[in-house]
């Protein structure tokens, strides 16, 4: 039982690693040659971690094998169009200019209702409000609706809103991120004094962030509550 245990943890740390090289996308956006490795992993780990008289180098090995194929894979996608088209396809518009393109629908084997669906999911209830429906190659659909029903921005009515930036981490769980201090130009001493006015310690905080405008949130551990 431990020989296995052990086998386990090892081909987990293996695979976890081998996921990683492989990128980050979710799930729901790889590209079929990427689910294709990425079932395959799952598959070869799962032999020699449950059984024991399988040398473990024999799941291990295809798997860096697999990882290979991809890398190899990916940089001919970024290389090459024609193999990129060959290889993960292209976008197909189901909807074009408000309406909803058989042909196309019955070569992707797509429905009307899983059409409405997808279009639902995007927050789009009326079909009417669609100008183009374009499936992508990861499967995902991107809805474009017609101007008159697309939500209204600062620039329909030539407002420039104030540069907000974005968010900066300052503490995480207690822990002083000083890469992030040093991105804004400040040091922990400065922090220690804006943390103060909130009555306790950087380290005693759970988290504590600043914005673009200068403005922090700060939070402190549930532990100090109550002292």
């Amino acid at each position: 039982m431990l020989i296995i245990f052990f086998r386990s943890i090892i081909l987990y740390i293996i695979v976890l690693i081998v996921m990683r090289l492989m990128g980050k996308r979710e799930i729901s956006q790889l590209q079929p040659f990427e689910l294709a490795i990425s079932i395959m992993i799952a598959d070869l780990a799962s032999v020699p971690m449950s059984d024991i008289g399988i040398p473990i180098f024999n799941g291990i090995i295809p798997i860096c094998g697999l990882l290979l194929m991809h890398l190899l894979i990916s940089m001919l996608n970024m290389k090459s169009l024609k193999a990129r088209e060959i290889i993960c396809g292209k976008p197909t518009i189901l909807v074009y200019r408000g309406k909803i393109d058989e042909k196309a629908l019955k070569k992707e084997r797509f429905t009307i209702n899983e059409l409405q669906e997808q279009l639902r999911i995007n927050n789009v209830i009326n079909l009417g409000d669609v100008e183009f429906a374009i499936l992508e190659t990861s499967g995902q659909i991107t809805v474009i609706q017609k101007p008159e029903k697309r939500n209204t921005i600062p620039q329909d009515f030539n407002i420039v809103p104030e540069y907000e930036g974005i968010p900066y981490d300052l503490v995480i769980d207690g822990k002083v991120m000083e890469k992030n201090l040093r991105k804004i130009g400040k040091d922990y001493n400065w922090l220690k004094k804006q943390v103060k006015e909130f009555g306790i310690k950087p380290e005693e905080a759970l988290v504590v962030t600043i914005d673009g405008k200068g403005q922090f949130f700060c939070q402190e551990k549930e532990g100090r509550k109550g002292r």
